[in-house]
């Protein structure tokens, strides 16, 4: 999912990255409304909100919004930084890997945070929301980088008017046997799915776990880490033995 780079990539594994991606931002974004009575996944609502409390004269929440907004852009920044900077056979692993596993820090922090030190002040309460802003912008620009834009899994807006636009494409007979647009639209619905199904295993797991749920979401995050890199090792190992194998048959032809 991750070693694999933009027209490198194929169908499966976008809808990989994108289904189980999108699975966990789902999982933060109904988590963080039912914590702290706002939405993290993405930044369109924020916008809006620091526009009224510019109009209202509320200098100080304008502000912490606009950290907010700041901190979503500098983790798609961080992300797309380290995949351009290390786009080499050897440093891609690492340079994907690397914004999974920042964001992968953030959500454990806000998980223990919540568990042992939380006494729900309101300065506390943004700090931790600017940390799940940072984190999903670091898997937003990860994942929309890694795959030339065809995945962003933080929000849906863009997806749901990309699907209108593709069914309505369906309507005319020449499109249906499309296989480019029949692949978008299930890359879609299974970003769509993924971000509800996402949301709904949060929302169950936080009146069961509570706060533990954000470990959950680390977790998965840590298994789509050692999924890829066990993936890279059986590659390498592929690869050194049929580099074993031909210099065993040239050996042999010298011979």
């Amino acid at each position: 999912m991750l070693r694999k780079f933009s027209n490198y990539r194929n169908f499966a594994d976008n809808v990989r990255l994108g289904g189980l991606t999108a699975f966990t931002a789902g999982m933060v974004n109904v988590i963080s409304v039912i914590v702290f009575f706002s939405f993290t996944s993405n930044v369109t609502g924020h916008y809006a909100i620091l526009a009224q409390e510019i109009a209202k004269g509320n200098w100080y929440q304008g502000a912490v919004v606009l950290i907010w907004i700041f901190l979503f852009f500098a983790g798609n920044f961080v992300s797309n930084c380290l995949v351009i900077h290390n786009n080499t056979p050897t440093g891609r692993y690492l340079a994907h890997a690397v914004p999974v596993f920042l964001e992968m820090a953030c959500l454990m922090f806000v998980g223990f945070y919540l568990q042992y030190f939380y006494t729900e002040s309101l300065q506390e309460t943004e700090i931790l929301v600017a940390a799940l802003l940072f984190a999903m912008g670091l898997q937003n620009g990860l994942v929309a980088s890694i795959s030339n834009a065809k995945v962003k899994t933080t929000h849906l807006t863009g997806l749901t008017t990309d699907l209108g636009i593709i069914f309505s494409m369906f309507t005319k007979k020449e499109y249906r046997n499309d296989k480019a647009l029949i692949q978008k639209a299930q890359l879609l619905l299974t970003i769509m799915l993924s971000y509800m199904s996402g949301g709904v295993v949060s929302g169950l797991l936080y009146y069961r776990v509570e706060n533990a749920t954000f470990l959950v979401i680390g977790l998965i995050l840590c298994v789509v880490l050692l999924y890829d890199f066990s993936k890279l090792q059986v590659t390498k190992f592929v690869q050194k033995r049929r580099w074993q194998e031909r210099r065993l048959a040239l050996g042999g032809r010298k011979t």
